[in-house]
């Protein structure tokens, strides 16, 4: 239990799992027993990066967060990622489709993704999606979260997910034209189950 990221390299390194309870109350005994005697499967996902050490972190007075701030800009890899979380069973990812690969500034795109649960247990899975432009002509965030779905699934119950994403979501402030913009170009759509484990990706094109 702790109220924010701590660094545990230790723990990477000789447990398998490990349950972050944060600080829960009076009811936290009774929710950490569940999920850990298995009557409850968990699907709680990580809202911050774990730092693998001191090290990754920047000065405090920076407050620049393309300085190697969040999964998004982070130099090096995490010890635990934006994102990851366990449960007691396990999902497939497959089936990514775009209803179209080519749109202006002005367009939405929709992303449909097949999510399987291939384990014994009922569980819950967490599809992430993010996106990345792929030759910016500023510093851009290596992904960056646009969407996510939690669907509960029975044993080798299959289901389609599907996102809507405006193609202004994949703006940038421009400060020089003091406004968002989308710049034309390639950007990558990844979906998968945190920042570091994607299992699809696809690619879009925006024109002018």
């Amino acid at each position: 239990m702790s109220a924010g990221p701590i660094t545990v390299p230790w723990l990477k390194q000789n447990v398998p799992a490990m349950l972050q309870a944060w600080w829960p109350g009076e009811e936290g005994g009774h929710a950490i027993a569940d999920v850990l005697f298995g009557d409850v499967n968990p699907a709680g996902r990580l809202p911050h990066t774990v730092y693998a050490s001191e090290q990754q972190v920047p000065p405090l007075d920076e407050y620049d967060i393309s300085k190697g701030f969040t999964y998004m800009y982070l130099d090096g890899t995490p010890l635990y990622a934006f994102g990851h979380g366990l449960s007691y069973t396990s999902f497939n990812y497959s089936n990514l489709r775009l209803d179209t690969k080519r749109l202006s500034a002005d367009d939405t795109l929709t992303v449909s993704i097949d999510v399987q649960n291939t384990g014994k247990r009922a569980g819950d899975e967490v599809a992430q999606l993010y996106v990345r432009e792929v030759n910016p002509v500023v510093k851009r965030p290596a992904k960056e979260l646009r969407g996510f779905q939690r669907v509960t699934l029975a044993p080798g119950e299959k289901r389609t997910l599907t996102f809507t994403l405006p193609a202004a979501k994949l703006a940038y402030w421009d400060e020089s034209a003091h406004a968002f913009v989308v710049n034309p170009g390639a950007f990558d759509i990844l979906v998968g189950a945190s920042s570091d484990d994607i299992r699809e990706t696809a690619r879009i094109h925006v024109s002018r």
